[in-house]
């Protein structure tokens, strides 16, 4: 752990900065993140001028970087810059590369921003085996195997993960449900959610399906837990990947929160509650608040860590843990541990 060492505590999130959810903008992505971009900013007491780093991460479904960097007259001031081709697996892994550009020297204050238009823009997982639509090509790596057997969309690689879970460890749909329900609790208390109304079991469980349940990212939780000098026991709140609600069960388990098997009677015994021993997705997640590919569990994260969570606010919040998308689908994964100053 000692090599790690000069990256703890030597860097801090001073602002974060988001725009409204809607399901449909009537705005661009550009104008969507110059909006986000101008609010951290502000809310971190710096100006335009401090900025010398900026990253983003997309799938083709946002304004370049130098679109973003030019319209707020960045140009000529970037020392460092970093944009990524991908989704759910990127956000901590900005978040953690703009911390090393600062640690080393060589940016001082970097913007990491998303903006999609995921419902009225682009849309991913359509279930289309065309690129020009957003989706996958069947030609892509392992998608021509799964092509032939209409398997085209997260949400099926997901249902058969959660099929084989519910058939190895006993897992249930209440369980899965009570995922669903207790994010959308949070999302309740959250004025930037998208989805606030509350949801009972019996609302989830009468609900269709989409696709009815038929590998990890432990390994990502040890390196996190190894560098960070922490454990599970240590940390008070985590935001988890929830594209779908199988995924909180998932990460509860392979980082550390309880045994493998056992995430279902967890979540059930009320655990990931806001009131909970480890409150679980405290804004509402993806589920609830808004699907922008993990951004907004970071800014969550910092709100918590701040003391400014209003109504959601977890009493002694001093460590939280964000993560991205398990690595079942595309092998990527990354974390990140952050702290109270």
């Amino acid at each position: 752990m000692t090599a790690f060492a000069p990256m703890r505590d030597r860097v801090a999130v001073l602002g974060v900065g988001r725009t409204a959810m809607w399901k449909n903008s009537g705005r661009t992505t550009l104008a969507l993140a110059l909006q986000a971009i101008a609010a951290a900013i502000a809310d971190a007491g710096l100006t335009i001028g401090d900025i010398d780093g900026i990253a983003t991460h997309h799938a083709t479904d946002c304004a370049p970087i130098h679109e973003v960097a030019g319209a707020l007259g960045l140009t000529g001031q970037v020392r460092w810059f970093h944009e990524e081709l991908g989704g759910g697996s990127k956000a901590p892994v900005l978040v953690g590369d703009a911390a090393m550009a600062i640690a080393t020297g060589v940016a001082t204050n970097v913007v990491v921003f998303r903006a999609l238009n995921g419902r009225s823009g682009m849309r991913m997982g359509a279930g289309t085996t065309s690129n020009s639509s957003g989706g996958r090509s069947g030609s892509m790596g392992d998608m021509q195997y799964q092509v032939p057997y209409g398997v085209l969309a997260p949400v099926q690689a997901y249902a058969f993960a959660a099929r084989m879970h519910m058939n190895r460890f006993g897992t249930t749909e209440v369980q899965l449900g009570t995922v669903a329900v207790q994010q959308r609790s949070n999302a309740g208390l959250n004025p930037f959610a998208l989805m606030r109304d509350p949801i009972t079991l019996e609302d989830h469980l009468g609900s269709p399906w989409i696709a009815e349940p038929s590998a990890t990212s432990a390994l990502v939780a040890s390196e996190l837990y190894r560098r960070a000098g922490m454990g599970p026991t240590e940390i008070d709140i985590a935001e988890l990947y929830d594209a779908f609600s199988f995924t909180v069960l998932l990460q509860l388990e392979d980082y550390g929160f309880c045994a493998k098997g056992e995430s279902g009677p967890f979540v059930e015994s009320g655990a990931t509650a806001l009131n909970g021993a480890l409150p679980v997705n405290t804004h509402g997640g993806f589920l609830s608040e808004g699907y922008v590919h993990g951004i907004n569990h970071l800014a969550e994260a910092v709100e918590q860590l701040r003391g400014e969570a209003d109504a959601r606010q977890v009493e002694g919040c001093e460590t939280a843990l964000v993560s991205a998308q398990p690595g079942f689908i595309t092998g990527l994964s990354s974390a990140v541990l952050m702290r109270r100053a």
